[in-house]
């Protein structure tokens, strides 16, 4: 319902405003503008959406590949110390353990829509054991909260569309990938705040050998690739980065494929049987991201959207901070209430400034780090029928906080 309003809300007001300027400040050519724009933004849309088609029935292909493979279950078992610390009141070897070791594969490799289905059978499988149906139990909550600040090893549809853009650009030799450290690092951050303030709530001692291990594996992971691109030069920096990002993706496609054939698994069927998922996925996200792109592309034109930027701009300013990072804070406002228009924004952005620049890179960043809060509590909760969400949002929307606040320091630290 939040997002119906604020939907509405984006036309409303940048009709009246449109409106006004025409009536009063006598430019007749806004309609005009607004209404070619409507149908560009629709095109746009539409473009993006289908270029994201291959990278989507790649990965879900390869996801597959895995699956059958049984790597999953192999991570599964590598995580289930850590996860048994983590989940209250969840049995040993619960069929929820491999459900929620799917959904997290499927974030951690940057397959949002492909991580819902999965997300909503891990959420049924904990409410088979809550023992208070309407109410979220411990384990439903710091599942939530981890899955909608999850960590993002490759932000694939990210990725995917910057390289849409890149050539819409006509760039050539443009690296998608370069904003895979600063996304790790980001939603790294989110992911430990989420955790840390459940912890709080649950009384939950994450001073334990799992969660240590796992935490410091994953800062030397990310402190090691930093030490090895740290005294480069900015424009040096992101081609490493994309390179490393690059090489890290290659290495994952690899593992699964040589993993499958190991297992005397048909590969190549079991990649057919993912894709064709994937393609349906894709397909899905069109029309989200066309209403999203519509309603923004009313508010920018009528000016709106500049006027909301320049009075941020202005408080910053004040505070004597740089404001590059001021035309980005739009979308780190819309990512807990919607993934699609948080997307929009972030295309919205990139179009403004280049899928090469500053900003459109920031923007690339905050998109992948964090989850929307809302629209995962909503449907993840509303699909076992629990009505009292207790301190789930509380605890999310800390999430988002911190890793928005870690994705515009990163990003000045390796862009600007």
């Amino acid at each position: 319902m939040a997002l119906n309003y604020i939907w509405l809300s984006f036309f409303l007001i940048g009709f009246l405003v449109a409106t006004y300027k025409v009536i009063f400040l006598g430019d007749t050519e806004m309609f005009g503008t607004m209404l070619n724009n409507l149908f560009d933004t629709s095109k746009t849309g539409f473009e993006i959406s289908i270029g994201l088609t291959g990278v989507m029935s790649l990965w879900l292909g390869i996801m597959k590949v895995g699956e059958k493979a049984g790597l999953i279950n192999v991570f599964a078992k590598g995580v289930a110390p850590f996860f048994r610390t983590l989940f209250k009141g969840v049995p040993k070897d619960h069929p929820a353990y491999g459900s929620m070791t799917m959904n997290f594969s499927a974030n951690m490799l940057g397959l949002d829509n492909a991580a819902t289905p999965l997300g909503l059978n891990a959420m049924k499988d904990l409410q088979s054991i809550n023992p208070s149906k309407d109410t979220a139990s411990d384990a439903q909550i710091m599942f939530l909260v981890l899955n909608t600040a999850g960590v993002t090893l490759i932000p694939t549809s990210v990725i995917a569309m910057r390289q849409t853009l890149a050539i819409k650009e006509g760039l050539t030799n443009f690296n998608a990938a370069d904003i895979f450290l600063p996304t790790l690092i980001s939603t790294f951050i989110a992911f430990i705040t989420g955790m840390i303030m459940v912890a709080i709530f649950q009384k939950i001692n994450l001073f334990k050998l799992p969660v240590l291990l796992f935490i410091g594996g994953f800062a030397a992971l990310i402190t090691g690739i930093y030490f090895m691109v740290a005294h480069l030069p900015p424009d040096e920096m992101s081609q490493r980065i994309g390179s490393i990002g690059s090489g890290f993706i290659l290495f994952i496609i690899i593992l699964f494929l040589v993993a499958g054939t190991i297992k005397k698994q048909n590969v190549y069927d079991n990649f057919i049987e993912g894709a064709k998922e994937g393609f349906n996925t894709a397909i899905r996200i069109v029309p989200y991201l066309i209403a999203m792109l519509l309603a923004i592309s009313v508010f920018r034109t009528s000016g709106c959207m500049q006027y909301i930027v320049e009075a941020i701009a202005v408080v910053v300013a004040a505070c004597g901070l740089n404001t590059d990072f001021v035309p980005v804070i739009p979308i780190g406002l819309m990512k807990p209430l919607s993934g699609s228009g948080a997307r929009g924004l972030m295309v919205d952005v990139i179009n403004e400034y280049g899928v090469a620049s500053f900003q459109g890179k920031l923007a690339a960043v905050i998109q992948g780090t964090t989850e929307t809060t809302f629209y995962v509590l909503a449907v993840y909760f509303g699909s076992v029928d629990i009505k009292n969400a207790r301190h789930a949002l509380v605890c999310g929307l800390l999430a988002d906080l911190a890793g928005f606040t870690a994705a515009i320091i990163i990003a000045y630290a390796f862009f600007h």
